[in-house]
């Protein structure tokens, strides 16, 4: 008897084919048979993966240069979906037009405000060229392609680019080099949770006791635990005046430590939740 064929892994991510979100889900992702599920923003995102129309989803939470993406944290809490994994994509960026433009025809250039941030030294030699904020990298590109938008450019990657038949107009545009996208792997709600025998990092957030110099305390025992802090990122509760939910990455090294950490640290948080366990992130090149 044959055996069905297992059906590839529904992957969802934000923007359209050839995002970064798209080559960092297809180097997570390598070897597996999958399915790119293209959503528009992170909010459809996270609703595709609550609903259970898709598997997994891969969201970009900070990069090396922009700094963090905070509306991505509160999606996070919200949503209560568990982090199975990461992984670190090197960003190259282009700016693509339609194929014979060239750079003095570019009077405008559409992009994520993210990939815009990325790029501002390249633009402070461009004063003219006027910069407008978008969804999405690789929708921009496709954009241009599908309207054939002449005077028009989009900062994406070389996938994009050769996905929608589009010229690189300048090549690697970023103004540093060692420009990295940490993404975080969602599980959705039909996804299976991959077997961790010894996880090395940890994703929790919690809110703090109403008592003096908590936040002090917990670092302290963290300390005193050998926990290394590898980010901690602060956001204001809405309608909590002065009150802050923190988001902490912590590697493991020793994972009864760990668990004796977390313990300790309860009696100074409000709403300790462990977002997810699991292998720290390999870095790609795009």
């Amino acid at each position: 008897m044959n055996k069905a064929k297992a059906k590839p892994k529904r992957i969802a991510i934000q923007g359209g084919y050839g995002a970064f979100h798209e080559i960092a889900a297809l180097n997570y992702f390598e070897n597996e048979e999958i399915e790119i599920i293209p959503r528009t923003t992170f909010k459809d995102l996270f609703h595709a993966l609550k609903h259970g129309q898709v598997d997994y989803g891969i969201t970009a939470i900070e990069n090396s240069i922009a700094g963090s993406i905070l509306p991505n944290y509160s999606l996070l809490l919200e949503s209560n979906l568990r982090i199975i994994g990461e992984i670190y994509l090197r960003i190259k960026q282009n700016l693509v037009a339609l194929p014979g433009q060239r750079m003095e025809d570019i009077r405008e250039v559409h992009s994520h405000p993210m990939a815009i941030l990325q790029c501002m030294r390249f633009f402070d030699d461009h004063p003219e060229i006027v910069l407008v904020d978008s969804v999405d990298t690789a929708l921009c590109a496709m954009e241009i392609s599908e309207k054939k938008i002449t005077g028009r450019a989009s900062i994406s990657s070389k996938k994009a680019a050769e996905q929608y038949h589009l010229d690189i107009v300048a090549e690697g545009i970023e103004t540093h080099k060692m420009n990295y996208t940490r993404f975080l792997i969602l599980k959705g709600k039909n996804g299976q949770h991959p077997e961790v025998l010894v996880p090395n990092k940890s994703s929790i957030t919690f809110a703090l006791a109403h008592k003096i110099g908590c936040l002090s305390k917990v670092l302290s025992i963290l300390s005193f635990y050998n926990i290394n802090l590898a980010k901690i990122q602060s956001m204001p509760i809405v309608g909590e005046e002065w009150e802050y939910q923190f988001f902490l990455d912590l590697e493991i090294d020793d994972y009864p430590l760990y668990a004796q950490a977390l313990e300790a640290i309860k009696p100074f948080t409000s709403h300790l939740l462990v977002f997810g366990e699991y292998l720290k992130g390999r870095s790609v090149l795009e």
